[in-house]
């Protein structure tokens, strides 16, 4: 018994033991338990995003690889189609050279050889294609930047301006991409494609009024 007890009598001795068992209680009040139930949902959330997350991943992994083969498969001739179009140009160039003159006279050596070569370069075109490489057809088009290259400009008046209307140099394609864009002369002074349906719709507004 301490001091203090003594002094204040029995009535401090059992307040200190009330203090010392509430402390007590306390010190050895229980954690809160977890709810097993919820922690095994939280689990299995936890588990169901990260299964979700792998699998959007994997999917992407897949079709970045199908991208790659199929372009693989598409380009990877693309080098050897880029140099086949120079014998491809020679054998034009040596078919322009012959004048229709020229082939009406020839002899039967010459025209088997003018034959000869026109065969060559319809087979290597054909081959071309079977690879996916394509001629552009620009005569007439009106001009594309994306697939042709503009050398000159000649006055007409007869079509629209920025007409396609003579080919310098062929162009072409493999699958959706340029191989070599079409050299090409473009129409300049003719009426522009995309004024004549605003001059139709202001030649019909003054007939109503």
């Amino acid at each position: 018994m301490t001091d203090e007890t003594k002094k204040n009598g029995p009535d401090a001795t059992v307040a200190e033991n009330q203090i010392d068992e509430q402390q007590n209680g306390e010190a050895e009040a229980p954690k809160a338990e977890v709810d097993p139930l919820e922690a095994l949902k939280a689990e299995n959330a936890e588990l169901r995003d990260r299964f979700l997350r792998l699998a959007a991943e994997m999917d992407n992994l897949r079709r970045r690889t199908e991208r790659d083969v199929k372009d693989a498969k598409a380009y990877a001739v693309t080098g050897f189609a880029r140099d086949m179009l120079a014998v491809s140009d020679n054998l034009r160039r040596a078919l322009d050279a012959v004048t229709e003159e020229a082939r009406a006279s020839a002899d039967a050596g010459l025209s088997a050889l003018i034959e000869g070569v026109e065969m060559t370069e319809r087979g290597m075109l054909s081959t071309l294609e079977r690879h996916g490489v394509r001629k552009i057809e620009p005569q007439g088009q009106k001009f594309d930047p994306n697939f042709h290259q503009a050398m000159f400009e000649i006055p007409n008046l007869d079509v629209p301006n920025n007409t396609v209307v003579q080919v310098v140099q062929a162009g072409f394609t493999i699958g959706d991409r340029v191989l070599r864009p079409a050299m090409v002369g473009v129409a300049k002074g003719g009426q522009k494609a995309e004024a004549q349906p605003e001059a139709n719709a202001a030649s019909a507004a003054g007939k109503e009024a």
